[in-house]
């Protein structure tokens, strides 16, 4: 019997093999390296950590069912998910990715991938033609929706349909939705990656990163390359994983109500210039999400009225943190153009529309009146000290 996402957060479906590990609710910590061997020939199914560990197992056959996909592998960051991924192509290939894309992955591409033979063209994918960009080498068109930090929303079947057209694959970071609000496998997308330090673990305590597809060559290749680079998770952030993804209904939900709150008080500041959040009715991208997400998720962006205003924000939050992350049940504030974009050149930043006064914050699930409170409180007093500041 098919089960409900919210479910499925917390119950494996092919949970079969309770009486192995003794009945036990919390799934174990396999926190070994090797395993024994009965005779040549006789395994258990495990060899060595490196290669798979039940614990890390048990977590990518949830995220796996959680994005309907075929297989899932777990990863010690979400930048060493990417980094295997892009072993995937050889040298000569091309990809065509999004201008609009985590400042980390912009520095991979830029520094380690073209560095070994591959090409990029940078574009809106959410708004051009990407038809016009496709060459004879190239390989895969690579997007986020929503896009960090400016929540530009691409149409996946759309772009899945030229992705097949041309015989491309099709990647989508799904990182800022998670499973619980979209599903780009579904949509036609080859392959999903997820920071899964974010929403997935929940919590701010650790880093993994996460692979999913639905096509059996490319799990084969993506297994062949995490056994030979090493890049799996480890048995105890495996099950941190598992422990945060048993709340990630309630935790999402949660987060969006107080982000479209918070979206709504923006919009009436008269300190703020623009607010992107794709749960907005004027956003762009508002219809497509509608079509193709669950939910409008908990992350915005907006942009003050000076470079001034943005640092006394940072500044004087206090039950709001100013820190570098997203997706834990903690409200952060982040400074894109010094923090997660810091190695994006500065033109591609222009263009994006990242300026020094453009604020991320990733919504968190504290009381929506205290969090308002708090804000109130920052942005009066900033107001006060930059009026009385240009008055002197």
């Amino acid at each position: 019997m098919s089960r409900s996402i919210t479910t499925k957060c917390i119950h494996l479906e092919d949970e079969d093999d309770k009486i192995k590990h003794y009945g036990a609710i919390s799934y174990p910590i396999y926190q070994t390296a090797t395993y024994v061997h009965e005779g040549v020939g006789k395994s258990t199914g495990y060899d060595y950590s490196r290669l798979q560990n039940p614990t890390r197992e048990h977590l990518e056959k949830i995220i796996a069912s959680l994005e309907n996909g075929i297989d899932a592998l777990a990863f010690s960051t979400g930048m060493s998910a990417i980094a295997t991924l892009m072993e995937i192509f050889k040298p000569g290939d091309h990809l065509i990715v999004d201008m609009d894309l985590y400042g980390g992955s912009i520095r991979l591409f830029d520094n380690i991938s073209k560095k070994n033979g591959i090409t990029f063209t940078s574009t809106a994918c959410c708004c051009e033609d990407v038809r016009k960009y496709i060459m004879k080498n190239t390989r895969a068109i690579y997007i986020e929706t929503p896009t960090n930090p400016m929540m530009n929303v691409t149409d996946i079947a759309s772009l899945s349909k030229i992705a097949k057209e041309y015989n491309l694959l099709l990647i989508v970071d799904n990182t800022f939705l998670s499973p619980y609000f979209q599903n780009p496998l579904s949509l036609g997308a080859d392959v999903v990656i997820h920071s899964g330090t974010k929403y997935l673990g929940g919590h701010n305590d650790t880093l993994a990163g996460f692979l999913v597809t639905s096509r059996e060559d490319i799990a084969e290749q993506l297994r062949f390359n995490i056994k030979t680079t090493g890049a799996g998770l480890a048995p105890f952030d495996s099950w941190l994983l598992i422990r945060g993804i048993k709340t990630l209904a309630i935790r999402m939900e949660k987060a969006q109500s107080n982000a479209v709150q918070i979206a709504e008080w923006l919009e009436k500041r008269k300190a703020v210039t623009k607010v992107v959040y794709p749960g907005l009715k004027n956003h762009p991208g508002y219809e497509i999400m509608c079509r193709q997400s669950r939910g409008f998720g908990a992350m915005l962006t907006f942009e003050v009225e000076s470079k001034e205003f943005a640092l006394s924000v940072l500044e004087k939050v206090k039950l709001i943190q100013f820190a570098e992350s997203l997706g834990g049940v903690e409200t952060l504030i982040t400074y894109p153009v010094t923090q997660t974009h810091a190695d994006v050149p500065k033109d591609i930043l222009e263009k994006n529309g990242i300026t020094e006064c453009v604020l991320r914050l990733s919504v968190g699930i504290e009381d929506i009146d205290d969090l308002l409170n708090e804000l109130e409180d920052v942005f009066e007093r900033t107001g006060e000290e930059l009026h009385s500041g240009k008055k002197s």
